[in-house]
């Protein structure tokens, strides 16, 4: 039991929290440009959000799709190729 809550703490939260936390960065960026008092873009940080948001997302996309692939519930185009 402690090994799955484990594997789901590695495996979704942990990378959710990566994803929600790389949103909010762009979130507030977006939010201090435009504040009249202040009015500036910060593109360092927006870029380091998006990046975590990316990384967050794609990790649990493809946990999702690989699972799927060994169930077979995924379209044929989604498939894996085979090795010639």
């Amino acid at each position: 039991m402690l090994l799955r809550f484990v594997a789901v703490l590695i495996i979704y939260v942990i990378p959710g929290a990566v994803a929600a936390y790389g949103f909010k960065t762009m979130r507030d960026t977006l939010y201090l440009y435009f504040d009249p008092a202040v009015n500036q873009f910060l593109l360092g940080k927006f870029f380091l959000g998006f990046v975590l948001f990316v990384i967050g997302v794609a990790i649990i996309a493809g946990f999702i799709l690989h699972r799927d692939r060994k169930k077979n519930l995924v379209q044929p185009r989604f498939q894996k190729k085979e090795q010639i």
